[in-house]
């Protein structure tokens, strides 16, 4: 009764700001499963500081407009305006703030269905970090966005960065981003760690922005100190945009160790059927940046030799299937059409000419979701969970998961387990829900899964409790 005699309050309080016509569409609308004093009912609680799809107010109004009709809420896009929709949502996030609700903490246990798992934080106090790579159970390498690379010596967090890596470009959604350990790291002589980051050119005379796109590297760690860099791919410079996102990227090698990384479609979607750009196009080069034989657009003179496959918009996941050898993306599509996509040579899969998604204003972008000579994504999440990277689990302590995909998710805060036969998604499970922004999701050596958080700046490690 506390909290709702304080809910109450807060509501009364304010209206005065808000104005009485919110509180009255509140109650029109969203009372009768939400509750009228926002404490839940047939659908959750809008003050307990937690949102399950997104708490930022473009979230919620775009939740509101166009509904999450899969777990029953109703679009009001035919219902409410636009001015309308966003009076609700700043209310609700107004009433929120004056109840003085939190985010719940990370949950220190999970239930599944095959497990039950203990949470922990592994380390913390990280600045937007975006990619885990282990070298092996005792130490990893984490980038933040800002352009830091961090290590890890069992999770205990060194306080300096590694000092020379490259100089990013890290505005917008860009910066240091994916990192990776050579596969014959431990060979005599290699030592390499690949680093994939936006690169910005330098600001014109005219005072123009400066351009950039994604760029990759390789280096050597001596002590502190990044050495032998060498660049094993950055796109003709004339190819650089001025946007500051889709700038894709994971780095994963295949069983021949060549190396394949995506670079999205930088906010121009046009480019991403164009094999002469880089941009919305996954690519595979040789370790050393060499390009591979059987490339399936090297021989064509129009074409950039390193893509491998095209029609992406935004892929932020890549992963082999332990078992198959195949190369699985996840990918950012506009409002409601997030896919998961099985990658095969000189493939097009489609962005922008189909979609199953829409512009984030509700505009359509096509209407065509199928057309020969383009492929159709294995799996699309609609709404979209702003899905992020992949991995498919291989170790010990989660036997009953071996094979299947781990996916992180961004808005919708989550991890899911997706259990793939054949090249189909037969089940899919969420297993971690609203502990943060999940930005990456790794299977370590020790068999744990380490899920990288943005907001809070954190790595949780799962592990199965034992019985």
């Amino acid at each position: 009764m506390k909290t709702l005699t304080i809910i109450v309050f807060t509501v009364c309080s304010g209206l005065a700001a808000l104005g009485q016509d919110a509180a009255k569409l509140y109650q029109t609308h969203c009372s009768h499963c939400h509750g009228n004093t926002f404490q839940g009912g047939s659908a959750k609680s809008l003050a307990d500081g937690t949102w399950q799809f997104g708490d930022t107010s473009g979230h919620i109004n775009r939740n509101i407009k166009f509904g999450i009709t899969h777990l029953g809420m109703p679009a009001y896009e035919k219902t409410l305006s636009d001015q309308q929709i966003k009076q609700i949502s700043t209310y609700l996030l107004e009433m929120q703030k004056q109840a003085g609700a939190t985010k719940s903490p990370i949950p220190e246990t999970l239930q599944t269905l095959d497990y039950d798992i203990n949470v922990e934080i592994w380390t913390e106090g990280l600045e937007v970090p975006w990619s885990l790579a282990f070298l092996d159970e005792k130490t990893a390498l984490v980038t933040e966005r800002s352009g830091r690379l961090r290590t890890l010596d069992k999770g205990r967090l060194h306080s300096k960065p590694i000092e020379g890596i490259p100089e990013v470009l890290a505005e917008g959604q860009g910066g240091l981003l994916a990192v990776a350990f050579d596969p014959d790291y431990h060979e005599e002589g290699n030592q390499w760690i690949y680093l994939a980051f936006s690169h910005g050119l330098e600001i014109q005379p005219n005072g123009r922005r400066s351009l950039a796109m994604t760029k990759l590297v390789r280096g050597r760690i001596n002590g502190n100190d990044w050495t032998d860099e060498e660049t094993l791919f950055e796109a003709p410079h004339e190819t650089y945009r001025t946007t500051r996102h889709h700038y894709g990227t994971r780095i994963v090698f295949d069983e021949k160790k060549d190396l394949y990384f995506a670079i999205g479609d930088r906010g121009t979607g046009a480019h991403a059927q164009d094999l002469s750009k880089p941009n919305g196009k996954i690519h595979r080069i040789r370790r050393d940046g060499r390009i591979p034989r059987d490339n399936p657009f090297r021989r064509n003179k129009t074409a950039m030799p390193s893509i491998f496959s095209y029609g992406h918009r935004n892929p932020q996941g890549l992963a082999f299937h332990p078992q198959t050898g195949h190369l699985w993306s996840a990918e950012h599509g506009p409002l409601g059409g997030d896919e998961l996509n099985l990658i095969a040579p000189g493939t097009n899969y489609g962005w922008p000419i189909i979609t199953y998604g829409k512009n984030y204003n509700g505009t359509p972008i096509t209407d065509i979701v199928r057309k020969e000579g383009m492929e159709q994504p294995v799996w699309y999440w609609r709404p979209s969970t702003a899905v992020c990277a992949i991995d498919f689990y291989h170790g010990d302590l989660f036997p009953k998961w071996n094979n299947k995909l781990l996916v992180g998710a961004l808005k919708y805060e989550d991890v899911r387990l997706l259990d793939i036969e054949n090249g189909r998604v037969m089940h899919e499970e969420v297993i971690l829900k609203n502990a943060g922004r999940v930005r990456d999701v790794v299977c370590g050596p020790d068999g744990a899964i380490y899920v990288v958080l943005n907001n809070p700046g954190t790595i949780l490690r799962l592990t199965p409790k034992e019985d």
